[in-house]
């Protein structure tokens, strides 16, 4: 079975009206919004390279805000475009995985 993307991170970006955390009151959108305009200046988006998507609840409020890549099944928390730098440089396109900011 052939994948279209080499791998594809989504961007939690739930808005709970209920007061809880979620990933959108940590800059998650803005996250999100940097990532794609990165790899689309880079021209790394696309059928066999990378996917940049944005997702609602993936479930792991209290780790907020996260990504997930997949087809790696690896999760991320991060804070900063620093740190999205990193897991595009480091993971996406390098395949290796960035511990420090790993969800266990």
């Amino acid at each position: 079975m052939s994948k279209f993307y080499k791998r594809h991170i989504f961007f939690c970006n739930n808005i709970r009206t209920d007061g809880k955390q979620c990933c959108s009151q940590s800059g998650a959108k803005e996250m999100y919004r940097y990532a794609k305009d990165k790899c689309r200046a880079n021209a790394s988006l696309g059928e066999g390279r990378l996917g940049v998507s944005e997702s609602r609840c993936l479930g792991r409020c209290e780790n907020g805000p996260v990504v997930v890549v997949y087809p790696d099944n690896v999760w991320y928390q991060y804070i900063d475009e620093e740190d999205i730098d990193e897991i595009l440089e480091s993971h996406l396109e390098g395949g290796n995985t960035v511990d420090r900011l790993l969800i266990k």
